[in-house]
């Protein structure tokens, strides 16, 4: 099998192609937008699942079942469901729901304006299990005693929720923040499966501008380039990941 040869060294020129191209920038944009929407509809949601394990007595391992199977599935299964419930016509789950109230059928996924924030919500509700699963296991080493004193004293859900429960979660939760920005900042296979990047790329990502260089345009020189900049962008958060890592670890 015979490799790549290098005929003619073009320095920074793929680079430059890309930047050039008139979505790169948008692209960009949309890709920093489902990080966005994904800190405000999946960072507090699965620390909330965490606390309502932990305050639950009955039931647990039902609701802990419930949570977490999603993030077991195949994420195209996941995709393609999600996407049948967005179906814009009457087939679609939520049309349909809609439908017993007299709503008319909603493009969903066709809307420019809310496609990327319901492609989070799918990506959240896949996700929210298997993180609030690392909170509930922190908040399992929190001591009885605490919440209890805290009970004594009078404090109510809210102010245990402040005083103990998230100084112990603080840690944890400040490298679920980095670590979900540098996972969903890399998202490719939500997008693709549900959009392909449309309507007129609302919904396009770094990652799947990538893939499109590389396997649809058969331009791997500039798929290259485009993960190039994804991993410098990247470095940083994960840098920064690394050295909460450590702090934590040693404080």
């Amino acid at each position: 099998m015979k490799g790549y040869e290098v005929e003619e060294f073009v320095g920074l020129a793929n680079y430059k192609q890309v930047i050039s191209d008139t979505m790169f920038v948008k692209t960009l944009w949309n890709t920093v937008q489902y990080v966005i929407w994904s800190l405000a509809l999946g960072f507090v949601f699965p620390i909330i699942v965490a606390v309502a394990l932990n305050e639950l007595v009955h039931s647990r391992s039902t609701f802990r079942f419930c949570t977490y199977f999603p993030a077991v599935l195949p994420g195209m299964a996941v995709s393609l469901l999600w996407y049948l419930m967005y179906y814009p016509d009457q087939g679609g789950l939520l049309n349909m729901i809609g439908s017993w109230f007299g709503l008319e059928p909603y493009s969903w996924l066709q809307d420019s304006k809310n496609t990327i924030m319901l492609i989070v919500v799918s990506m959240t509700w896949t996700g929210c299990g298997s993180t609030a699963i690392y909170y509930f296991a922190s908040l399992q080493g929190v001591s009885r005693e605490l919440y209890e004193a805290a009970i004594i004293d009078g404090a109510g859900f809210l102010k245990r929720f402040f005083t103990v429960t998230l100084p112990h979660i603080s840690g944890i939760a400040l490298l679920f923040l980095v670590r979900q920005i540098i996972g969903v900042f890399s998202v490719m296979e939500q997008p693709m499966q549900m959009t392909d990047g449309g309507p007129n790329g609302a919904s396009n990502t770094l990652g799947l501008m990538a893939y499109k260089y590389g396997f649809v345009s058969i331009k791997p020189q500039l798929a290259m380039a485009v993960g190039v900049i994804m991993f410098l962008i990247l470095m940083v958060f994960t840098l920064f990941y690394f050295y909460l890592d450590k702090k934590i670890e040693q404080d």
